[in-house]
């Protein structure tokens, strides 16, 4: 009988050891991960300004027509362009280049010119070199200013959200070309 009860000791000694010390470590583990999350998240914004460059026209232009109603011109409802655009420091084209705004943009409204953006801004300089903010938004191309939300980003600014102003500084009726220039406010980690 005693051997019996020597048993069931050592076993209830054993199962709650072990389930306090599987315990304990699996609580330690969780801890740690999340101090180390909240260490490294602490919020920062960013006013990033720089001009974008949108080339229809030449031969090497930076955007290009992907898709669209047959016989339409590049203005019509549903073209699309796939573009690969220079961001650069100050207004002419010949400035300083800061990153690429790559991805498309297409005529989305019937009764008036506005684009449905769909960039990402890959920046190329200094502290922000090889991050990107993505940006998806109505553009109507026609007023002063247009907002586009930030729905991402990479890099420094890896989950980023904020906003883009566009202001169109230079265009061209005949070929399409344009200067915008952007100021980019971003909530990053």
């Amino acid at each position: 009988m005693a051997t019996i009860f020597s048993i069931c000791l050592l076993f209830t000694l054993y199962y709650i050891t072990f389930s306090t010390f599987y315990s304990t470590v699996s609580g330690i583990f969780c801890e740690e991960i999340n101090e180390g999350i909240a260490i490294k998240r602490v919020e920062k914004r960013s006013h990033l300004h720089f001009y974008f460059h949108d080339v229809i026209s030449g031969k090497k232009p930076s955007a290009v027509k992907i898709a669209g109603p047959p016989n339409s011109s590049v203005y019509g409802f549903g073209a699309t362009m796939m573009m690969d655009d220079a961001l650069t420091e100050g207004p002419e084209i010949s400035s300083k280049l800061v990153g690429r705004a790559q991805g498309m943009y297409a005529l989305a409204a019937q009764e008036d010119v506005s684009l449905l953006m769909v960039m990402n801004l890959a920046f190329t300089e200094g502290t922000y070199n090889g991050s990107s903010i993505s940006v998806v938004g109505r553009n109507p191309v026609f007023d002063d200013v247009r907002e586009m939300p930030i729905v991402g980003g990479s890099g420094v600014f890896r989950f980023g959200r904020g906003y883009a102003l566009a202001h169109t500084i230079w265009f061209d009726y005949n070929t399409g070309d344009a200067t915008v220039e952007y100021n980019v406010y971003v909530s990053h980690y």
